[in-house]
């Protein structure tokens, strides 16, 4: 489209190469949002440059934060942070703003926040965040699109969650790390970016265990001060270079990788035929001559993640055989079926379940990005594609993947980025 950012690509070419993974996203936001908690200076170490991320840093200017660059580190100053409403726009624009609650809440007693954006791929309810809160003694109202919360002091109390929820349990360990008394979160979400966060939580004085198992115990503290921490990098990118490198046809070597986050992802590309092998920071993926198709289903961690599915049909696609993959997170998370079908993939969509019947081959076209997921996956098809392929609304892609363009153009993909 006229004045937007698209990426164009001219596919049938294998990658070959080498290619540094960059810190998580999904690590770095709730980070972000844990540094207001914090009455001294937190640095945050190898911190991608995303728009996710610039949205966030204005979120904390917003509350009074100070924050800046320094090369490829953040510096966070919440020490002066006030209670300040965010802007109704600024939350629409990222699902990830409305982590702030629990770290305002515990800190200012009270937070007055518009429901959160981001891409449109389900419904994705703060529910489960607020009852977690309720049951810390928080009292709440909604009206006019915004959450009014208050609590003179959250205390401490046993939760279990409905569905381990990455967002409630990040949201509800903040809260609980400043609250009066020891908190307990059941059925908590295992993701390695929960391991993160408590890593960084206790750098700055937390007193947070058990991330990474289904009950986290939380005591909590009276002040948390300013810390040091260098993110994880990040498993979704990885696993997207995966996939990449699988499906032009290469043999692409990953580093600042932690295979044991990619364990589902690794499962099903050997499972296609690919080879991967695993040193310690490094991942090799060697492609075969052709991908075997494979069923998929996703699942909450250690599961096979919702944030890879679309970039495994895109491989679907173009593999030998019929799979099935089916959507248990999110109920709108195919609407890049009909962007591929564009390019010629035959696949059939039937609720949350999608019968991708392997083509030899797929076709240039013109797509478009419908969220940060689906726009990698275009991207991932239209270097296996034949023909051209243009890429439009990439601003999603710009969302969750730093130099994405540069990046895969130094694996040697004929690829460029057009800012319209």
């Amino acid at each position: 489209m006229v004045g937007e950012p698209r990426i164009r690509i001219k596919g049938g070419k294998p990658l070959f190469g080498e290619v540094a993974i960059s810190g998580a996203k999904n690590a770095v936001l709730p980070i972000l949002a844990a540094s207001l908690m914090s009455t001294g200076q937190c640095q945050i170490k190898g911190v991608p440059r995303l728009t996710d991320v610039q949205m966030m840093n204005e979120v904390l200017s917003t509350l009074g934060a100070q924050v800046s660059w320094e090369g490829e580190s953040l510096i966070v100053d919440a020490s002066a942070a006030e209670i300040r409403e965010v802007s109704a726009d600024l939350m629409r624009r990222m699902r990830a703003s409305n982590l702030v609650l629990g770290p305002m809440l515990s800190r200012f007693g009270k937070v007055r926040l518009s429901h959160p954006g981001g891409c449109s791929i389900g419904s994705r309810p703060m529910d489960l965040h607020l009852k977690g809160l309720q049951k810390m003694g928080a009292r709440y109202q909604e009206r006019h699109g915004f959450f009014e919360v208050e609590a003179e002091r959250l205390q401490g109390t046993e939760i279990h969650l409905d569905f381990p929820s990455v967002g409630a349990t990040e949201n509800l360990m903040m809260a609980a790390s400043l609250a009066e008394g020891t908190t307990i979160i059941r059925n908590a979400a295992k993701e390695p970016e929960i391991v993160d966060l408590q890593n960084f939580l206790n750098a700055m004085g937390a007193r947070v265990r058990g991330a990474g198992l289904d009950i986290i115990r939380i005591d909590g503290v009276n002040r948390l001060g300013g810390c040091v921490h260098h993110l994880i990098p990040d498993r979704i990118e990885a696993g997207t270079f995966m996939v990449a490198a699988t499906i032009t046809g290469g043999d692409v070597t990953l580093t600042n990788v932690i295979p044991e986050h990619l364990e589902p992802v690794t499962a099903k590309l050997r499972e296609t035929g690919a080879r991967v092998i695993e040193e310690d920071d490094r991942i090799r993926v060697i492609a075969p001559r052709r991908c075997q198709a494979v069923d998929i289903k996703t699942l909450p961690y250690p599961g096979f993640p919702t944030d890879m599915q679309a970039q495994m049909m895109a491989l679907m696609a173009v593999s030998e055989g019929t799979s099935v993959i089916s959507e248990t997170i999110f109920e709108n998370r195919f609407k890049h079926v009909d962007e591929l079908r564009r390019m010629g993939a035959n696949i059939r969509l039937e609720g949350r379940v999608c019968i991708v019947k392997g083509v030899p081959s797929l076709s240039g076209a013109v797509v478009e990005c419908t969220d940060l997921r689906a726009g990698a996956a275009l991207v991932l098809a239209g270097l296996a594609a034949e023909n051209g392929t243009t890429v439009e609304k990439i601003f999603h892609v710009d969302r969750g993947y730093d130099q994405l363009v540069e990046k895969l153009s130094g694996l040697g993909a004929r690829i460029t980025r057009e800012e319209g």
